[in-house]
């Protein structure tokens, strides 16, 4: 039996993990019941409407307060987005002194 390509950048290299397929060249995992269904790719819009992705650099539009210290994400800090994930902090990304935090895709605009 073959496995499926990943549906992310079309590899072959795809390995199987418990009920998890990966792909071992961009790190993409995804359930072997999705595999079978059409693909629901995730869709996040800057606070312009531009669609983003993993990987893509923004550019924060409106000072954030960090939750649980005293740290502002200031206007203009660029970050670079890891993942694109569901919920209402809709972006993981590491910041620049501060560490790997999550955003809402509302208060950011792609650079």
């Amino acid at each position: 039996m073959s496995l499926p390509p990943c549906p992310k950048c079309g590899s072959e290299y795809t390995y199987e993990d418990n009920k998890l397929y990966i792909c071992p060249e961009c790190a993409y995992e995804w359930a072997q019941e999705t595999a079978e269904t059409a693909d629901s790719e995730l869709v996040v819009k800057d606070a312009h409407g531009n669609n983003l992705q993993d990987g893509d650099n923004v550019t924060v539009i409106k000072d954030l307060k960090v939750k649980g210290s005293s740290l502002v994400v200031k206007v203009g800090t660029k970050v670079k987005i890891l993942r694109l994930i569901d919920g209402d902090h809709n972006i993981d990304c590491k910041v620049d002194g501060i560490g790997a935090m999550q955003l809402k895709s509302e208060f950011v605009k792609k650079a």
